[in-house]
C-alpha cells in the first residue's frame, strides 16, 4: 500500500486499487487487473468516477493545451478502444465515449437512465486513464486530482 499524502483516508482505498488497476492495465496483466477492479466496483462508484475523471480531465488537458476539438476526441476514442481490445475483449466503445465525455464535463448523466454498473465504470474508466497517463506518473497524478477537489470541496 501507498502513502496517499494528499488523498482523504475515506479514499485511499480507491487511490490503491486505481493505481494497482492502471499498473496492471500498463502491463495488459488481465488478472492482476482483474483483482484491482473487483476492488474498485466495491467502493463508491462515483467516487471512483470522480476521482478518475479528473485524472482523466488533466491528461487531456495537458496533451491538448490549445484545447480539444472533435477530431482529438474521435482519435482518443478510437485509441482507447483499439489498444484495450487487444487484451479486453469486453471494452465498449459507447462507454469509453460517455466516460471520456463526463470527465471533460460535456456530458451530465440522465437521472432517468440506470447507471453504469460499478464494474463497467471502473473497467473502462481505468482504461482510459491507463492509455493517458504512464503508470510510473499515475499516482501523483492521482493526487494532483484529489488535493483539486478537495479544494472544491472546501
Amino acid at each position: 500500500m501507498k502513502r496517499w499524502s494528499a488523498v482523504p483516508a475515506a479514499a485511499r482505498p480507491i487511490a490503491d486499487a486505481a493505481d494497482d488497476a492502471v499498473t496492471a492495465a500498463g502491463e495488459r496483466d488481465a488478472e492482476a487487473f482483474e483483482s484491482a477492479i473487483a476492488r474498485l466496483s466495491g467502493v463508491d462508484p462515483a467516487q471512483v468516477g470522480l476521482l478518475l475523471g479528473t485524472v482523466v480531465r488533466h491528461a487531456l488537458e495537458e496533451g491538448n493545451p490549445d484545447g480539444l476539438d472533435s477530431s482529438d476526441v474521435r482519435d482518443t476514442l478510437t485509441a482507447v478502444v483499439t489498444g484495450a481490445r487487444e487484451w479486453q475483449a469486453d471494452v465498449d466503445p459507447q462507454v469509453v465515449l460517455l466516460l471520456l465525455a463526463g470527465a471533460l464535463g460535456v456530458h451530465e448523466p440522465d437521472p432517468d437512465e440506470p447507471a453504469l454498473k460499478a464494474d463497467v465504470s471502473a473497467r473502462h474508466g481505468v482504461l482510459l486513464a491507463a492509455h493517458l497517463v504512464d503508470p510510473a506518473t499515475f499516482a501523483a497524478r492521482l493526487e494532483r486530482a484529489a488535493t483539486e477537489l478537495a479544494q472544491h470541496a472546501e
